[in-house]
């Protein structure tokens, strides 16, 4: 079964509030087995410029999916809701 991974664009537009995020997302993520490969501002070359991109890695496309699923990730999202704009894909590894 090919490894998942986490695309997640964002930028934030309420830092404190996007504290409440930071803090709530890791136990989903480490529930998961998720492992953090990247995180912190990219160069765009095309298309619209995010603040933080974040690359994360699972064992698959339905670890992944359920994280993001989950009731701990999605009490988590929900706090991000107001206080960040984001884009968020998985995309499975090739075999």
């Amino acid at each position: 079964m090919p490894k998942a991974y986490w695309i997640a664009n964002v930028t934030v537009t309420d830092p404190e509030a996007y504290q409440d995020y930071r803090d709530l997302a890791p136990p989903a993520f480490a529930e998961y087995g998720a492992r953090l490969l990247a995180r912190g501002v990219a160069e765009t070359l095309e298309g619209r410029a995010w603040q933080l991109r974040v690359i994360l890695e699972f064992d698959s496309l339905e670890k992944a999916r359920a994280c993001y699923n989950s009731p701990v990730y999605q009490a988590a999202r929900a706090k991000r809701q107001d206080a960040a704009e984001a884009d968020i894909a998985l995309i499975e590894a090739l075999e």
